[in-house]
């Protein structure tokens, strides 16, 4: 392949010398950094950086790789403002695509924050938005949606049908609303049909080049469940992956995903990985099915959300996989969640004597700050979706008060703390855009213009390090991935201005300009 020399340009290596004049590549390693003049008279392919600036690729925390891909076959209702434009849009989705009658329709993105009619759609609306098709969609969070009649028949829900534990399945009057949320929802969205292998396949690859425009070379799969182990097998078969891929298997069934993939455990095998176990603690805090210590304010009848476990049955999950040496990674929004999860583990970690897990604590929207210092006595991880703050911190403050929802994601108290932490996106909830979730940590500002937390802002190098060096370091790759540092992947993105000497407001509008994975140049901005 040669090698290649980087220069003219910031190149920012994240590193203790924040700044190199130059970086040498070879084979898809960083083969030397440091002064240009060193290595100019190398056999090296001279890439001029132009002035611009060069950092270490972006790594993503947490998202769902394969949502984030199957999202592309769904009908959007990103910007819906109404149940007339939820049914406008499956509409047209039908027309534009020539749905034939009888096939299911999935629509994604609705969040009734945000509909004009303050509420979830029900079947009846679906109905009349797709009367020949079974349809669900999704909310934007991902914990809860709606079928209609033709798809709660097509799943084999009707008035009897028994509800799972951790999940509803609503009713009124005695009779099916279409609405499920938490563990409900997900088990009877698992039972809808597959698209076909080939346009899964074409999916994957947007979504590949969708995170590489966002300048990640490192994703998510952030809860894989059985059913996903013949895609992956495929993807691996036919060598489609070009992003490395770490998934997390349902730790609720993980033992086929286990044997299939026991190769892959802790390595690489064709850029994909097993990185450990996923287990869900509780719901979302938009949806009210957080699981808190206290009610929401705008909730009903005291609703504080609701836990998914026993302290017991948690247990026995944590101890399987410490015992196998598996990493766990942990969704707690509520701060009765994130109380839970720390409690049960400090006790399994304490009985078993070791405490180099890295747990993490996904999402850690309300932890405490009692709860920050105990994380960060047992070497936990928190992984903030800090972007909460813009796209739903004016709800957070009507869910619970101006002063809660100030220490929503606190990643100043982390950082005081000494806590490793990380940012994520949660795709395909948001896009995984690392620069505007940098932008959200740095300036913590609402949609409306509101500051949450300003004592919780950091500095725009912490918040890089959360997207690099401190996301290498939980998934145990800190040797390899992160910053730009000789022997480590030559993975890099090109940046038209450096974040570090931009204005705080102008950060997510720095944009990506080419994203190069192992030396390879793997998306350019055209």
């Amino acid at each position: 392949m040669g090698r290649k020399l980087y220069f003219n340009g910031d190149i920012l290596t994240m590193e203790k010398e924040l700044y190199a004049e130059a970086v040498l590549e070879e084979d898809g390693r960083i083969l030397a950094v440091g002064k240009l003049e060193d290595w100019m008279k190398e056999d090296a392919k001279l890439i001029d950086l132009q002035g611009r600036t060069m950092m270490p690729a972006f790594i993503d925390p947490h998202s769902h790789f394969t949502g984030y891909a199957t999202a592309m076959l769904q009908v959007s209702l990103d910007d819906a403002s109404s149940f007339e434009e939820i049914r406008e849009k499956i509409q047209d989705f039908i027309i534009q695509n020539k749905i034939k009658p009888g096939e299911w329709i999935q629509a994604r993105g609705y969040d009734h924050n945000r509909l004009s009619e303050k509420k979830h759609p029900d079947r009846v609306l679906l109905d009349e938005a797709a009367p020949d098709n079974p349809l669900v969609i999704s909310h934007q969070s991902g914990h809860m949606g709606v079928f209609n009649s033709r798809g709660l028949a097509g799943i084999g829900v009707d008035e009897d049908t028994e509800c799972p534990p951790g999940g509803v399945i609503g009713t009124s009057g005695g009779r099916l609303t279409g609405y499920m949320e938490e563990t409900a929802f997900v088990k009877y969205q698992q039972m809808l049909p597959m698209p076909s292998m080939d346009s899964l396949m074409n999916a994957y690859l947007k979504a590949q080049d969708k995170y590489a425009s966002y300048g990640i070379t490192t994703v998510q799969e952030g809860m894989m469940m059985e059913q996903m182990g013949g895609l992956y097998a495929y993807l691996l078969e036919k060598d489609i992956l070009k992003l490395d891929v770490v998934a997390y298997a349902d730790i609720r069934k993980p033992e086929k995903l286990v044997e299939e993939f026991a190769s892959c455990f802790g390595k690489y095998n064709r850029h994909f990985k097993m990185g450990g176990y996923k287990i869900m603690l509780d719901g979302s805090p938009q949806g009210h099915t957080a699981w808190m210590k206290k009610p929401y304010l705008n909730g009903k009848n005291g609703e504080k959300g609701y836990p998914v476990y026993t302290d017991k049955e948690l247990e026995d999950k944590i101890r399987m996989a410490y015992r196998q040496r598996r990493q766990i990674i942990v969704h707690c929004n509520g701060d009765a969640a994130s109380e839970q999860f720390i409690r049960v583990y400090k006790k399994v970690a304490e009985s078993e004597g070791r405490y180099d897990a890295r747990p993490v604590i996904i999402h850690a929207q309300l932890m405490d700050e009692g709860q920050m210092e105990q994380a960060g006595r047992l070497s936990m991880i928190p992984s903030f979706f800090i972007a909460h703050i813009w796209y739903w911190g004016d709800i957070h403050i009507e869910s619970f008060g101006k002063e809660r929802a100030d220490r929503i994601s606190m990643a100043g108290t982390a950082l005081k703390d000494g806590l490793i932490f990380t940012f994520h996106q949660d795709a395909p909830v948001i896009n995984a855009d690392m620069l505007e979730t940098v932008w959200c940590a740095v300036n913590r500002i609402t949609k409306n213009g509101v500051i949450l937390g300003s004592e919780e802002r950091i500095g725009v190098l912490d918040a890089l390090k959360a997207v690099t060096v401190n996301a290498a370091y939980q998934y145990f790759e800190e040797d390899v991935k992160g910053s730009i540092r000789t022997g480590k992947y030559a993975d890099f993105v090109i940046l038209d201005k450096n974040p570090v000497k931009a204005e705080p407001m102008e950060i997510r509008d720095i944009a990506v300009l080419e994203t190069i994975k192992e030396g390879k140049s793997i998306w350019k901005k055209a």
